[in-house]
């Protein structure tokens, strides 16, 4: 069941240098990947939390156990 907090805010266009090979770097809301050298910060070190799954509107349907069982 959605949350309720409304649709999610846009994401702000972040900059920073890649801790690993120096390039400069464009990320969305302190989310970072180097497309030169492959580093990657966590997903934890963003500016804001993360949407959880049940609040994206594309989501699939949860799937159904055929024998009814849960």
């Amino acid at each position: 069941m959605a949350r309720g907090f409304g649709p999610a805010p846009t994401p702000d266009i972040t900059y920073t240098q890649c801790k690993r090979c120096g390039t400069e770097l464009a990320g969305l809301d302190g989310r970072y990947s180097c497309g030169v050298c492959g580093w990657s910060n966590h997903w934890s070190e963003g500016h804001r939390p993360l949407p959880a799954a049940e609040d994206d509107p594309d989501a699939p349907p949860s799937p159904v156990n055929p024998l009814g069982e849960q």
